[in-house]
């Protein structure tokens, strides 16, 4: 195939406090609401960078398929608290100056900022729901 322009549009992360995830994504990392609706007591935030409207990441609350047990839910909330259960990659041109600011408004840190052996500076922290969110240096 030619010719055909595919792009990723949203990607989806739990979340297990939408006030918290508003704080991690919007107030520390800076990137913008884009729609946030709420059923019942269950809200999907969706959020992206400022002036990138085609990429979006939607804050969905974790386990609330009808079709799961109880015992599924529970492990669900489990790994997304051991941060196995998801996670993304994002990218900046000043990586060591995005780890200084998530340190400084007490993001959970993982990994500092490091050279890879595989060719990649790199950085990673936790959201509030456990997602693992890992940084790269844009070359």
């Amino acid at each position: 195939m030619s010719g055909m322009d595919i792009t990723i549009h949203y990607a989806f992360l739990p979340h297990t406090d939408p006030e918290a995830a508003l704080a991690f994504y919007r107030d520390i990392l800076g990137f913008e609401i884009r729609k946030d609706v709420g059923y019942e007591d269950m809200r999907w935030i969706t959020v992206g960078p400022v002036g990138q409207p085609g990429t979006s990441i939607v804050l969905h609350p974790p386990a609330v398929d009808p079709g799961i047990t109880e015992e599924e839910r529970r492990t669900i909330l489990e790994l997304i608290a051991k941060g196995t259960y998801a996670g993304i990659t994002l990218a900046t041109d000043d990586l060591d100056g995005l780890f200084k600011r998530l340190e400084a408004a007490g993001a959970d840190v993982v990994q500092e900022p490091i050279d890879q052996d595989y060719g990649v500076r790199d950085c990673a922290f936790r959201d509030p729901a456990g997602n693992l969110i890992r940084i790269n240096q844009l070359a």
